[in-house]
Parts: structure tokens; sequence; C-alpha cells
């Protein structure tokens, strides 16, 4: 069948396809089911994305690295453009690229051309804007057409995910999804039961949508914003009383959508201009550097490594050694939930909108599933718990169950017979 499930994500995207009557991923590199949704441009017009992407910046090639593209989808960055090299390129045209390229190496691991597409989208993909909203998944079907499409519809990422989870249960349930993924958090109440799981129209058994565009990489920003821009002049003062230094470039430069914005040529001549006028020159020298040398994305990886040690760990420490000599950054897993702990009370407070929606209290949800790669935090997780504290917690696949549950709806819309 030339059918699939896209979930394109803000941190990773999966790809899959009908075996028989089941969903599986496609490899889509080396092996992995996920691919990272990073582009790197090279300097010498090769264009890499996924693992690749990332490690060839890792390792010093010249050249342009974006991630977390799916975050600038119904913002007005979608129309802009970014400098690499000597021209400029749309954002559009950028995740157009993407995303070309992962339907081809789906194609080429099949053997088989993929026509008709079930796409993944969050609740919202910007709060309280329903014009930006429409705006973004018109967007993204206008691109799944011009990449070689001929069916492209869309269903909410934790409705896919509660279809997957459908498959392993044995009896009727009201299930919260809960979806914590990189740019967005979203939430669905929907009744499931292995005699719902084949009718054609599962409408009246979702009984509730929300969600919220916080996701990881909010973490990420407010983690950098408090624990490590501070090292490079974020909150110091200048010469002049009552005045701080621009926070403009911290919040740029914390934000994985923003950090190309830092290599403009005219703001580092804003940042050495700034320079003179701080109290405490030395910190803007090390901006200096990570602006001077497109090492943003260094920072935003190491914040994020950090992160997602501390869910395990007490402790992870950032080594800035690259900066200056002696330079590093040890952040406790307490400095991660008070930096953080707002977003966390601001995505668990979706699901009292969830309950209020579907007119159910908290003791009437049975089961939470919980996905999305942000739910291994422990204060999140333990932030939507709470919220439903008699319900049973399940583990989803934490990056395939949207990717599959896509899937199952592809083969609901576009499979024999249909």
């Amino acid at each position: 069948m030339s059918i699939c499930g896209l979930d394109f994500g803000t941190s990773n995207t999966t790809l899959g396809t009908i075996d028989g009557h089941a969903p599986v991923l496609v490899a889509l590199e080396d092996g992995e089911s996920t691919i990272p949704s990073a582009i790197f441009y090279e300097t010498d017009g090769a264009v890499l994305i996924g693992r690749r992407a990332v490690d060839a910046y890792v390792e010093g090639a010249p050249g342009r690295l974006m991630r977390s593209l799916k975050s600038v989808l119904g913002t007005s960055l979608i129309d802009e453009t970014t400098r690499l090299g000597r021209e400029r390129v749309s954002f559009r045209d950028v995740i157009a690229y993407y995303l070309g390229a992962v339907k081809r190496r789906a194609e080429q691991t099949m053997g088989r051309e993929l026509r008709d597409v079930v796409h993944g989208r969050p609740v919202h993909f910007v709060d309280n804007a329903p014009d930006s909203d429409r705006k973004a998944e018109e967007t993204l079907r206008v691109i799944a057409r011009g990449i070689g499409f001929d069916e492209v519809t869309f269903q909410f990422e934790p409705i896919a995910a509660a279809l997957e989870y459908e498959r392993q249960i044995g009896s009727e349930e009201v299930a919260l999804i809960a979806d914590i993924g990189g740019g967005t958090s979203d939430f669905s109440i929907v009744r499931l039961g292995p005699e719902r799981h084949g009718k054609a129209d599962r409408a009246a058994d979702i009984l509730a949508n929300d969600g919220v565009r916080i996701g990881g990489t909010d973490f990420d920003r407010q983690l950098s914003l408090g624990a490590v821009m501070p090292l490079f002049g974020f909150g110091s003062a200048m010469k002049r009383a009552g005045l701080d230094v621009p926070s403009s470039y911290f919040q740029d430069l914390a934000t994985w959508s923003s950090i190309n914005r830092m290599y403009e040529p005219r703001v580092i001549a804003d940042i050495r201009q700034v320079r003179h006028e701080a109290s405490e020159p030395e910190l803007l020298d090390r901006l200096i550097r990570v602006v001077h040398e497109q090492r943003g994305h260094t920072l935003a990886m190491e914040v994020e490594d950090a992160k997602i040690a501390l869910s395990e760990k007490r402790r992870a420490d950032i080594p800035l050694e690259w900066v200056a000599p002696g330079l590093g950054a040890a952040i406790g897993r307490p400095d991660l939930v008070s930096h953080t702990r707002q977003l966390a009370d601001r995505i668990a407070a979706r699901i009292k909108n969830c309950l209020t929606q579907a007119r159910l209290a908290a003791g009437d949800i049975d089961a939470v599933f919980l996905t999305g790669g942000s739910v291994k935090l422990a204060h999140v997780r333990k932030a939507i718990t709470n919220a439903v504290p008699s319900a049973r917690i399940v583990e989803g696949d934490i990056f395939g169950a949207v990717g599959k549950g896509l899937t199952l709806e592809a083969l609901r819309r576009y499979g024999p017979g249909r």
C-alpha cells in the first residue's frame, strides 16, 4: 500500500506504514526509526539531515545547522528567510527539503512510492490563535503535496497515540492521553476498547482535546536562561544606572528556532557596542565568541544533554572550557525544577480543561497513557499524574506511539475498501 502516517516532531520525526494489518515504523537513518528534526547546510552546497546533520555541526564542519523546524509553523518566522552562505532560504523551503528527504528515504527502504499520508499535528500549533493554527496546518498541507503526496489529511497527535494504545487493552476504559513532545504538550480524553477499535467513525469516542505550546525545547530555554546564560552576561548591568544588558540576545540564543538569528552580521556588531557600555565586559566577550564561532547550537545541545541527564541523575555538569578556561555550569535536579516548575504546572493545568470539556471528574479516568520525550522529566510526570491520582499509569512508546497511531488512521482512511 502507498499509505503512511507521518509524525513530524519538533525534536524527532517518524514515518509508519502497514505490514499486514499492523503499523510499523520505517528505518529512516542507520537502522533507527526515529530521525532528529535537524538539517545542516554545508558551505560547499551539501545538505545533511538527522543525526548526520548534528554530527557535522559538532565535528566543526563549516555550514549552518537548524533544529526544531516545526516550531516556526504558525509564526511569522515561516515567511522569513535565513542566510545560507551568500543566499537566503525561506523556512518554508527548509521544512519542505527535510520532509521530502524523509519521504524519499522511506520509499527507498520500502521499495515503493508513498502517495497518501495522515500527518500528525498538535491540538494547537499556536495558543489562542485560531487563524495562525489554521495557517500552520495549511502550510504543512501545501508542503506535503509539494513533496509528492496526493491525499493529505491530519489527525491530532494525542488521538493518534490513543489509537496505538487501544491495541494493548482488553476491555473498555476512559483514558487520558498525555503527549509531551519537543514543542507542544497535548491531551485527549478518549473512550477506548477492543470493540471500538474497528469503528469507522470514532468522533463520539473523543471526549476532549486540549493542548499548550510548551514542550521540551521550552524546558531547554528556561534551564539555559536560568543556569547558563548568566555566564554570558544575561541579567548583568550596564554602566548606566538602572539598565541591564539587552535580554533579546540571550532569549534568541536559548531558543532552538531563533539561534540562527544571532548569526546575522549586524548582531555581533551590536553586541560589541553593548560590550563597551557593560559593567562586566568579560561576560560579553564570552557571548561574542559563541556568536562569532556560530556555536549557539553547541550551547543548546549541552543544555539539552544536561536536562536529559537530570531525568536519571541528581546532578549534571555542562563543560564550557571551549569558551573560556575553567568555565562550566553545574546543574542539580532542584535547579531544573526551580527554573521550569511554572512550565510543568501550565502543562498539567490543561488536564483540568480536558476534564471540564468531557464533563468528567478526575476519578473517572481509568488510565493515563504517557508518550513524548518530556514525560521523562520527573516533575512533569508528577504534575500530570497528580491531576488524576487514581488512574493507572501506562508507559507508551515514547518516540513511536504517535507515528504508529497515525499509520493506523491512514489504514482506516485510505486502506482497501475505503
